[in-house]
């Protein structure tokens, strides 16, 4: 299966600034941890009752969406999906970083440190648009 999965992968059409397939795993290994740290902060500032609950909800969708996008892109191999999914990804991840800057001034690190993951998630939806519009 990984390796049908990476033949197809393989076998699209890319735009010229995509990045070798090898730099993805140590730039999400990086993110995730960021992610990780960061959004578990949140989840535990919430759960304490130190912010409210409707703070934690892009969080959680944002969570929702940027799993499902493997999914999607490398289950299903459906790229249509994986675009509206990464859409989505940068969407909640915005929605996010402006919760949680409102909602607690101790906090605003969360949103300075996801700034990377915005950067990354935001070049990878033009990638994942691009590549999309190119193997139609």
């Amino acid at each position: 299966m990984k390796s049908d999965t990476y033949t197809w992968y393989q076998t699209l059409i890319k735009p010229s600034f995509a990045p070798p397939s090898w730099i993805f795993g140590p730039v999400w290994a990086v993110l995730y941890a960021v992610i990780a740290l960061s959004y578990g902060t949140v989840f535990y500032k919430v759960f304490t009752g130190k912010l409210p609950w409707i703070v934690a909800l892009p969080f959680v969708l944002n969570l929702i969406f940027n799993f499902s996008f493997t999914y999607f892109q490398f289950g299903l191999k459906n790229n249509l999906l994986a675009s509206i999914d990464i859409i989505l990804v940068v969407g909640t991840l915005i929605w996010a970083l402006v919760s949680i800057w409102q909602a607690s001034p101790d906090l605003r690190w969360v949103a300075y440190c996801n700034l990377p993951y915005l950067l990354w998630g935001t070049f990878a939806t033009f990638l994942q648009l691009t590549i999309t519009c190119l193997n139609k």
